[in-house]
């Protein structure tokens, strides 16, 4: 990402907010993982978002009219031999020079600063509640500035949520962002299709995963951008079933969800496909229910559409094709309004991607479902689980999961699959897969 693609979302974010503002926005972090051995270090979203730094211990301060500058970023000191155990710093100059702040401070001085920026100012734009250890720091700063008030000096008196305003920015996909996007799509759509390619019978279910991270990262997609979901059997009608421990069988579907991240970006995809390289008759049925629902629910991805529409377009089609399937009887319109495709399609048909997963933004405005705009991208992912567990489901059905999932962006005359080089049709499934074991 380009370092101007910050600076820019930094003057909207400044332009949108009143007047006697100042803009506080910590970093996360680092999280142990066991004893003294810590996680893979990742920058909270929203921070990132605005400062594209990517070191830990470090917070975004914006000050709109601030004559020295605006843009302040505390962040840690280059230090040699701390450098020397855990890898290169910024440091003070290098968070000027190359992330573009106006002025960076020591992360430890923050608590001799930061309260002196707060002197009066009018409001607080800040996220209470994501980081408690900081929330506690922020309401001593304010309690310091409010104890001068005998002379002269005011604390702010308002908090505002700097989420909502940050969060719908990200709702919107710039041009730099849908570059990064579609790149994080097509390394996800390669990765599903060497899964393809390489599955076999007595594999077990994290050899798959094995070659999909090995994809992602030969692509530059340094990681996931979620636990991938690699299940066999009965462990495709598990939504999120990460074990990834057990062995594909003959005559078994497998179920894999897996996206990339990407220069932060997510994507997410997934794909269903038959471990023998060939869908058995009753696979084929139930796929065909779920490949349709999808069509139709893409097709309703679209300027001026609500956000759910998908979402009905999709139930419609999955209900009809479990009464065409024998599973339900009755009338459609009955069926659809008494849910009674929710024992085998129990989640909503999509949701906003971008740098989260399960990116920000509102899916509801007034209580009313959100209408798609361009720029936005979501997700569309119908699918079908008939667990073994299931009271009534006939024996033929038991252990069939799938989903079919697309990125999708929503563009001024209708849409865009970033992710349509995944292969999806069971003709283009099975043509991959019987190639491979040609080859």
């Amino acid at each position: 990402m380009e370092k101007r693609e910050f600076a820019r979302r930094r003057k909207r974010l400044m332009d949108s907010v009143d007047s006697g503002a100042i803009i506080i926005q910590p970093n996360a972090p680092e999280r142990i993982r066991n004893r003294d051995v810590h996680y893979p270090f990742r920058p909270d979203s929203d921070f990132y978002y605005l400062s594209g730094f990517p070191e830990p211990e470090s917070v975004v301060v914006l000050v709109p009219g601030r004559p020295q500058g605006e843009y302040l970023l505390f962040c840690r000191e280059k230090d040699p031999e701390a450098e020397t155990w855990h890898g290169r710093r910024a440091g003070l100059e290098g968070a000027c020079e190359e992330y573009g702040a106006n002025d960076a401070f020591p992360i430890t001085d923050m608590d001799d600063i930061l309260p002196g920026l707060l002197e009066n100012k009018e409001r607080i734009y800040y996220t209470m509640g994501r980081y408690a250890d900081f929330d506690q720091r922020l309401v001593s700063w304010l309690n310091r500035v409010t104890s001068k008030g005998r002379t002269g000096v005011h604390a702010p008196d308002q908090f505002v949520s700097l989420g909502h305003i940050l969060h719908e920015m990200r709702l919107f996909k710039s041009s730099q962002e849908l570059k990064a996007m579609r790149r994080s799509a097509s390394i996800a759509a390669e990765a599903h299709q060497r899964a393809m390619a390489i599955t076999r019978p007595g594999m077990r279910e994290y050899q798959v995963e094995a070659e999909i991270l090995n994809c992602f990262m030969h692509n530059g997609a340094r990681s996931a951008a979620y636990p991938s979901i690699v299940g066999g059997g009965a462990n495709s009608c598990i939504l999120h079933y990460t074990e990834n421990d057990a062995t594909l069988k003959d005559g078994d579907l497998l179920l894999i969800d897996a996206g990339a991240e990407y220069d932060s970006y997510a994507s997410d995809v997934t794909r269903t496909f038959p471990v023998s390289g060939e869908f058995s008759e009753m696979q084929k049925l139930a796929y065909d229910v779920v490949l349709e629902a999808q069509a139709a629910a893409i097709a309703e991805v679209r300027t001026g559409n609500s956000w759910n529409e998908p979402h009905d377009a999709a139930v419609e089609v999955i209900t009809r094709g479990l009464i065409d399937l024998g599973i339900l009887k009755g009338r459609l319109r009955k069926l659809i309004d008494a849910e009674a495709y929710r024992p085998y399609y129990m989640h909503k048909t999509g949701h906003w991607l971008g740098m989260d997963v399960h990116d920000v933004g509102d899916y509801k405005v007034a209580d009313d479902w959100r209408v798609f705009e361009p720029g936005m991208v979501t997700t569309v992912e119908p699918g079908l689980y008939f667990a073994a567990s299931l009271k009534d489901l006939p024996q033929q059905w038991w252990n069939i999961g799938i989903r079919i999932e697309d990125d999708v962006l929503v563009t001024e005359t209708g849409h865009e699959v970033l992710t349509k080089e995944a292969p999806k049709t069971i003709e283009d499934v099975e043509s991959v897969m019987q190639k491979a074991r040609a080859a």
